[in-house]
């Protein structure tokens, strides 16, 4: 865990990010400590929050017994066409919060006893989610920190996270940088996934849970499975395999459905078959991953 002092200092640093946006790989330039422009995000100075509340539906060692912490933020720094959360992530559907009442939400989560805070889809607010932090550490805020993420990351931004985050949550969406750029219009997102993923590996390592199941510390791969093959597991298994760990825990998920704008692409405007999920995770098993979970196939 960094110090206070260091922490101020990364808030600085963080801070200076908003001057003109580059938190998100996108890097629209924009100046968001103004407030008169927004950029692809559509977020401006304050953070925008969605829900707060324990969480029981994350991974076993994250929700435990008394649930994760989560703190769900409003927008993000892609536009996926099949988002189940879309009228959160898409059409703004939240409350602005100051950073103060966002350390005072963190406050709230500790005080229920859930064994971690989850903050889902924080990329475009990590300056002012640090700043929170920060003033809820004064206040004896001291739960582990969960950054769950789709991964689309800016390595600059990461970098301040080192030592103040436990445990990095991240999707790893696509191989394939054409159908990324389809379905999410996230340009180069191959490239900038993987070392957004090589990164927070250095930082954290593989998942550490304690003796009562609760994680403590590491990396868990999330990978949704697409109708199609779309979301191309089996290289997305291999290059965890052969670049990260074959110990890396991966959260396998059936759980697709057509939502959103998917019935601009039929090719995806149906639920996934369950064939399709048994070939995803004999992908997994034949790269040595064997750490994670699976879910069952509805």
């Amino acid at each position: 865990m960094v110090s206070q002092v260091e922490l101020e200092h990364r808030i600085e640093e963080a801070c200076k990010l908003l001057e003109a946006c580059r938190v998100c790989p996108r890097e629209c330039g924009v100046n968001r400590l103004k407030d008169d422009k927004l950029g692809f995000c559509r977020s401006g100075l304050n953070p925008v929050v969605s829900s707060v509340s324990p969480h029981h539906g994350e991974e076993p060692p994250l929700s435990g017994t008394k649930g994760s912490g989560t703190i769900f933020f409003t927008n993000c720094n892609l536009h996926c066409v099949y988002c189940q959360n879309y009228p959160i992530s898409q059409m703004g559907n939240g409350v602005e919060r100051t950073v103060g009442e966002l350390a005072c939400q963190m406050m709230s989560l500790q005080d229920a006893g859930c064994h971690n805070l989850n903050l889902v889809t924080p990329t475009h607010f990590v300056p002012q989610i640090l700043r929170a932090i920060g003033i809820a550490r004064e206040r004896g805020f001291d739960l582990p920190i969960v950054y769950n993420t789709s991964g689309y990351e800016s390595l600059e931004t990461l970098r301040l996270l080192d030592g103040i985050v436990d445990i990095y949550l991240p999707d790893m969406r696509y191989n394939d940088n054409a159908v990324a750029l389809r379905y999410s219009v996230a340009p180069h997102y191959v490239e900038i996934n993987r070392a957004a993923i090589k990164e927070m590996y250095r930082q954290v390592g593989n998942l550490v849970i304690d003796e009562e199941g609760f994680a403590k510390r590491g990396l868990i791969v999330r990978h949704l499975v697409l109708p199609g093959g779309l979301a191309g597991t089996e290289g997305v298994m291999k290059f965890l395999a052969e670049e990260i760990s074959r110990d890396v825990y991966i959260s396998l998920m059936s759980q697709y459905f057509p939502a959103y704008k998917t019935g601009e692409f039929p090719e995806i405007n149906r639920r996934i078959h369950e064939q399709e999920y048994d070939e995803a995770y004999e992908s997994k098993m034949r790269y040595g991953l064997k750490n994670g979970w699976v879910q069952e196939f509805e």
